[in-house]
């Protein structure tokens, strides 16, 4: 291996690591506590977004199913040919966009507010439109990508990814989950395996 990759890939850990750190001087409280309060009161929870930030918005999807908080992720494409029936008032859609601009995401927004579903936006844009027009936003914050041109979805990835499993973890505490539940609905692989040990 060249020494510039295996420098480059040593660099890359204290890259996501200084996210990781730097994310908590931008975490807003009042907004987290709201976006909690209506991930907890929905009835269903859709998850949408593009490229890195959609395959982040599926494992949010199934973490939230994994606590009984029934979800599934929207394909932006799906969205505008009849998938945003699967949410009706009550419901929540959390959309992921890095730029807050993702043009995908805009006319599923404006279906979401006719439909009256409450709106999440994950962004680093605060003055964005899928900002502007969310009920609750949240700050996405990003140091800078872990490559050499600072291009490829990376310590986005790890940051929003991030912000997933904070919400998540909160919400188990909020909702009273309890494990004996988990090891019902995850009696599979090692985990199942361990929680169902008699």
């Amino acid at each position: 291996m060249r020494e510039e990759a295996l420098a480059a890939a040593k660099n890359a850990y204290k890259i996501e690591s200084e996210c990781l750190t730097e994310m908590l001087d931008f975490f807003d409280e009042k907004a987290f506590s709201d976006a909690v309060e209506l991930l907890k009161n929905a009835n269903r929870i859709g998850t949408c977004g593009c490229g890195h930030s959609g395959i982040m918005c599926q494992h949010f999807s199934h973490l939230l199913c994994c606590i009984e908080q029934p979800s599934r992720f929207i394909s932006p494409a799906e969205a505008v040919h009849g998938a945003t029936g699967f949410l009706q008032e009550g419901d929540v859609m959390v959309f992921a966009s890095r730029g807050g601009k993702t043009k995908e995401l805009l006319p599923i927004m404006e279906i979401c507010k006719q439909k009256k579903i409450a709106t999440i936006t994950i962004t680093e844009n605060m003055e964005s439109p899928l900002a502007l027009d969310a009920d609750v936003v949240l700050k996405q914050h990003v140091n800078r990508e872990t490559d050499k041109y600072n291009a490829q979805g990376t310590t986005s990835s790890t940051a929003l990814c991030m912000i997933f499993h904070v919400l998540q973890t909160a919400l188990i505490e909020e909702t009273d989950f309890q494990n004996e539940k988990f090891a019902l609905i995850h009696p599979g692989g090692a985990v199942g395996e361990r929680l169902n040990k008699k």
